[in-house]
C-alpha cells in the first residue's frame, strides 16, 4: 500500500537534477507525491531529458522559473555553485517564502540563509549515497524559530530516501558528514578488505566478493532489527577460544577503535574546514 506523505499538495522544486535529486524524486512520487506537483532545473538538457523519461515531472533550464512555483525549494546544486545559485534566487525566495531544503554538503545554514537576502526558513540536510537506493541516512538542522508544521515538510520530503533525524547543533553536521555522510566509504573499504583476504586465502573472486557483501548486508540487518547493541551482538557471536575471538584480538592488537575514532576526526575537521572556505564566498 502507498504511504501518502503529508503536504503532497504543495509544489517542491529541485535546483539541480543530478543523483540525489533523482533519488528523492523516486522516492517522492512512490509515497504518493504527485509527479505533476514536482519541479526540476537544471542546466544540463540531457540530464532533464534523461530525468523526463523516467518520471512524468516539470524541467526547466531556468532555475528562476522552477523556483517561482515552489512550496518546497530543494537547493541540490554542488557547494562549489551554491552561493551564485542563491544570489540568482533570492528575489524569488523573498517574494515566495518557500521552504528551503539543502542538501549542498558542508554549506552552513547561515551562509545560506544570508545568499537568499536573510529571514527565510532554512534546514541543513546531510544525506549520505545509500539514499540512492532508498537506503540512506540524513541528519537534519534548522534554526529554533522553524515551525512544527515546516519540519514535519521537511521531514516528509528527506524520509522519502531513507531514515531521517534532527541534530540540536549545526557545528555536530560536521560529526554526521564525519559518520553517515563519509561512512559508506568506510563500509566499502572493509568489503573491499574481506574480498581481498578472502582470495589470499584460496577463494575464488567472485565467491569472495559475494560473501563478503552478503555478511556486510546481513550484519547490517541484524543490527538495525535488533533491540541490543552493536556491542553486545558481536558478544553473542564471539565464542571463547574460537575463530571470531582470534580474528577480533587481531583488529584489538592493531587498535582498530582508534584508528576509527582519528579517521572520523580527521574527516570532521575537513569539513569544517570546507564550511569554513565555502562561506567566505
Amino acid at each position: 500500500m502507498t504511504r501518502l506523505l503529508p503536504h503532497t499538495d504543495q509544489a517542491i522544486a529541485f535546483i539541480g537534477g543530478g543523483n540525489m535529486a533523482r533519488s528523492l524524486i523516486g522516492g517522492l512520487i512512490a509515497n504518493g507525491w504527485a509527479a505533476e506537483n514536482i519541479w526540476v532545473a537544471d542546466n544540463n538538457a540531457q540530464q532533464l531529458e534523461s530525468l523526463n523519461s523516467k518520471f512524468p515531472v516539470h524541467t526547466s533550464e531556468d532555475n528562476e522559473k522552477v523556483a517561482a512555483a515552489a512550496d518546497v525549494l530543494v537547493l541540490s546544486v554542488k557547494p562549489q555553485v551554491l552561493h551564485a545559485a542563491c544570489q540568482r534566487l533570492a528575489a524569488i525566495v523573498q517574494a515566495r517564502r518557500p521552504l528551503v531544503i539543502s542538501i549542498a554538503a558542508g554549506v552552513r545554514q547561515p551562509d545560506i540563509m544570508k545568499w537568499l537576502g536573510g529571514n527565510v526558513d532554512v534546514v541543513r540536510a546531510m544525506p549520505n549515497t545509500p539514499a540512492l537506493v532508498q537506503s540512506g541516512a540524513t541528519a537534519l538542522f534548522a534554526a529554533e524559530g522553524l515551525s512544527k508544521s515546516r519540519r514535519a515538510l521537511a521531514e516528509s520530503v528527506m524520509r522519502a530516501v531513507g531514515l531521517t533525524l534532527w541534530v540540536r547543533d549545526e557545528h555536530l553536521m560536521d560529526a554526521v558528514t564525519a559518520l553517515s555522510g563519509s561512512g559508506p566509504a568506510y563500509i566499502f573499504l572493509v568489503i573491499e578488505a574481506m574480498e581481498a583476504a578472502g582470495v589470499e586465502l584460496g577463494l575464488d573472486a567472485e565467491t569472495a566478493r559475494l560473501l563478503a557483501l552478503q555478511t556486510a548486508f546481513g550484519a547490517a540487518k541484524m543490527a538495525l532489527e535488533s533491540s541490543e547493541v552493536p556491542a553486545t551482538l558481536r558478544q553473542r557471536v564471539t565464542s571463547p577460544g574460537g575463530t571470531t575471538e582470534r580474528a577480533l584480538g587481531v583488529f584489538e592488537d592493531a587498535g582498530l577503535m582508534a584508528l576509527f575514532e582519528r579517521a572520523l576526526t580527521a574527516a570532521r575537521n575537513r569539513s569544517r574546514e570546507l564550511a569554513d572556505m565555502l562561506g567566505q564566498q
